[in-house]
């Protein structure tokens, strides 16, 4: 049995994706089968600049290409969370305790058509606008303390 106190954090990038009506996007994830709703993330790649893994995930999980967002802001520390011992060992093939997330908040100017969750490695089955408040009674309840923090780091911005 793996002491999860020795296991790292996974670096990760996040994306929260806002519209011109000041919705953000969320999708439900493929590989679950709770009524659970999360914004773009991914794990950045040894040596990839949190950014430009930003831009990628995003394109990776929803089709949306780069010239379609413009970045707004940028957390100013990385946010973590853990994962439930439970799921420890099943996800990532049990060599993270957690996540260690850099999130970004962009402004969409495409239109919905520009969104495309079939995308080559598909990870949503369902995707849609909400409001941001709504975060965190949609995500996963170990990450809701994670996203109620996202909503004040980008407060400001989502007026």
């Amino acid at each position: 049995m793996t002491d999860i106190a020795s296991l790292p954090y996974r670096p990760c990038a996040g994306v929260m994706l806002r519209n011109r009506e000041g919705r953000v996007f969320v999708g439900q994830r493929l590989d679950s089968t709770l009524e659970a709703w999360q914004m773009p993330q991914g794990g950045i790649d040894p040596g990839e600049d949190p950014l430009e893994a930003a831009y990628r995930e995003l394109w990776e999980e929803t089709g949306v290409e780069r010239r379609l967002v413009t970045l707004v802001a940028e957390a100013p520390e990385e946010l973590w969370y853990d994962l439930p011992d439970d799921l420890v060992g099943k996800v990532w093939k049990g060599k993270w305790r957690g996540q260690r997330q850099r999130w970004f908040l962009f402004d969409f100017a495409g239109q919905d058509a520009d969104v495309n969750i079939a995308t080559a490695e598909p990870e949503f089955r369902a995707w849609r606008w909400v409001e941001p408040r709504a975060l965190p009674e949609l995500i996963v309840p170990f990450k809701r303390a994670l996203y109620r923090q996202l909503l004040d780091v980008f407060a400001d911005h989502l007026v």
